[in-house]
């Protein structure tokens, strides 16, 4: 009769274990992610460019991956032109720096112009979920280069 008992409640266990998982994968929202990357410059004398850049096409970074084992270790074949993104939305932005030097008034206007985006990605239902930034920036008289980029990270439900 133990036996019964326990065997009728391992299959409910199970049952009701099976019916919470489907109702998980049914009710498990889907979403898509949106990268928009600021490239502002840094270069001396306002040399630069500076952009506000968003792609609007998508890849599926399958197509240009391939996976390194110590069996296989074949080259990736994927050709760079296929990555490429002709597709995009391109917002000028004022670089850091003019004749006279660092120009917090280009600052301000960038900020203006990035929040103006960031506004409208979220009243278009995108969720703000990570910010990273880097720079690289002049290395001395010889190094005439410099970026700070940022990259906003959006997602939205399906």
């Amino acid at each position: 009769m133990k036996k019964l008992i326990l065997v009728g409640l391992c299959a409910i266990v199970t049952i009701l274990n099976a019916n919470a998982q489907e109702e998980l994968e049914r009710t498990t929202p889907e979403y898509e992610i949106k990268v928009i990357t600021s490239v502002e410059s840094i270069v001396p004398l306002g040399l630069g460019r500076s952009r506000l850049i968003s792609a609007n096409v998508e890849r599926d970074y399958k197509e240009f991956s391939s996976e390194q084992t110590e069996e296989d270790n074949t080259r990736n074949k994927s050709k760079r032109k296929d990555i490429r993104v002709k597709d995009f939305e391109e917002t000028k932005l004022l670089n850091f720096y003019n004749v006279g030097g660092i120009r917090f008034q280009n600052i301000a206007a960038n900020d203006a112009v990035i929040s103006s985006k960031l506004t409208s990605m979220l009243a278009n239902g995108w969720d703000l979920i990570f910010v990273t930034s880097a720079v690289e920036s002049d290395a001395g008289e010889t190094d005439g280069q410099g970026i700070f980029i940022t990259r906003y990270i959006f997602k939205r439900q399906l």
